[in-house]
């Protein structure tokens, strides 16, 4: 499974420490269905340790603590203020869905299926009560012979590598969990740090199979969809974006656009209620991003404003960005497409040959994103078929996941001597495959890929 990253370790005197609590996303109603099954008892959970913010990796966090887990959750602190805007948000969808299909259902008189939200805002504020910060490169006892560090994983803001030391009567455990691995190429956060010798490590592998294209050409390429769709097609450049990480990556360039002088006079719309939150916490955090974009900010106080970009709130001007004429750009989550304020954007923008959908991130097998990459002739929105004449444009490079090049980089701090086992996980079956032949053929040997629920002694 690409989504829903979570491993389970079974201490030798018997506590447990779960290593993040994603939500599995994209597989509908399958997708539900393991969203409402652990497969293990969260009161049975002493530690949770949180590699970052992301949904697919903390978004069952509340649900977890709805069923009985009370342990501290360690993370860094701009994952705390991540996740506190998140997983509001995330209550808020399950919550409104819910009361959607409950009234769906008892218009088409039926049973409902399910038996509440996966969980809700109030869920959410006793998870929020129970994080507990840790900074990077500063290893922490978290129980009693178990040592937690925290390193820059370059993938977001806060995003850490997760290395533990367990100590136990056989001598001394050291296992690495990834998280998710940034990009060592320039982007606003630091590049994945090294991390110390493990015995034991958990890699993902979401672009274990392939090579993203050179990141020198995407500021050129960027401009280039720019002006092809919004100067000379006169339409809309609709972009669908995380709100945390991709968004404030575009914001970004086009910010060193408008700088330059080459950013052509196009409105900008920054359609996410949620990717304001998260710009405003990038703000505040801006000593995890890179030396060159801090001292930027010396001459430019806000890398992600400029005139022409509107940041949009309501739901009313939201709407309105549908019906306004002319050219523009409009920036809104999800960025896999399946929620949220892109699908209306979507379902207006996609019958019109001059404007196009351009796709900057990673889209999970089963979402609405993976189905649009294959440019079908038409797709299905809120009951309507909906004709697919706008161009579907993608751009790689601004992906915030390493590829197979960069995942070689990060593991390449280790002596494969002394790696016992490597467990690669959070990857399709091709990237999994791909990964496991690269790292074999740089020396590291017992490399399993697990299938889910599987448990493994190490």
């Amino acid at each position: 499974m690409v989504t829903g990253s979570k491993h389970l370790l079974d201490l030798p005197d018997g506590k447990r420490v779960l290593l993040d609590c994603g939500m599995f996303q994209g597989e509908g109603p399958a997708s539900d269905a393991l969203n409402r099954r652990f497969g293990f008892d969260p009161k049975s959970i002493d530690v949770l340790v949180l590699s970052h913010a992301h949904i697919d990796h903390s978004g069952l966090i509340p649900r977890l603590v709805a069923e009985g887990f009370h342990g501290p959750i360690f993370a860094t602190p701009a994952t705390l203020d991540l996740c506190e805007i998140l997983l509001a948000d995330s209550a808020y969808i399950q919550e409104n869905d819910f009361r959607y299909d409950a009234k769906r259902a008892k218009k088409q008189n039926r049973a409902m299926t399910e038996i509440g939200p996966l969980y809700t805002s109030a869920d959410v504020d006793s998870a929020m009560n129970l994080f507990r910060i840790i900074p990077y490169d500063a290893p922490t006892e978290i129980l009693p012979g178990v040592t937690l560090t925290f390193i820059d994983a370059g993938h977001i803001l806060g995003s850490a590598s997760v290395h533990l030391t367990v100590a136990g009567r056989e001598g001394v455990r050291r296992i690495t969990f990834s998280g998710d691995v940034g990009r060592y190429v320039a982007r606003l956060v630091e590049p994945p740090k090294p991390f110390p010798q493990a015995d034991v490590i958990i890699c993902e592998s979401t672009y274990g199979d392939r090579d993203h294209s050179e990141p020198s050409g995407s500021v050129r390429e960027l401009l280039g969809h720019v002006q092809r769709v919004c100067v000379e097609q006169q339409g809309r450049l609709i972009i669908p974006a995380f709100s945390v990480g991709r968004t404030q990556e575009i914001l970004y360039e086009l910010n060193k656009f408008f700088n330059d002088g080459l950013l052509p006079r196009v409105p900008v719309f920054v359609d996410s209620p949620l990717s304001i939150n998260a710009t405003a916490i990038y703000r505040k955090h801006s000593e995890l991003l890179r030396p060159d974009i801090r001292k930027e900010l010396k001459s430019d106080q806000d890398l992600f404003g400029f005139p022409g970009v509107e940041y949009v709130r309501e739901a009313r001007r939201s709407k309105e960005l549908n019906t306004r004429k002319g050219p523009s750009i409009t920036i809104a989550a999800s960025g896999m497409m399946d929620a949220g304020r892109i699908r209306h954007h979507l379902l207006h923008g996609l019958p019109d040959p001059n404007n196009a959908i351009l796709i900057v991130g990673f889209c999970a097998p089963g979402t609405f994103g993976e189905r649009l990459l294959k440019r079908p002739e038409t797709v299905k929105m809120y009951g309507e078929v909906v004709p697919v004449r706008a161009a579907i444009l993608t751009m790689d490079s601004y992906s915030a996941h390493g590829d197979r090049g960069e995942l070689l980089q990060w593991i390449s701090c280790q002596d494969p001597a002394l790696v016992k086992q490597v467990f690669l996980v959070h990857g399709a079956e091709p990237a999994l495959h791909g990964l496991r032949e690269v790292y074999s053929e740089h020396g590291f040997r017992n490399i399993q890929i697990p299938e889910q629920g599987q448990r493994f002694e190490v």
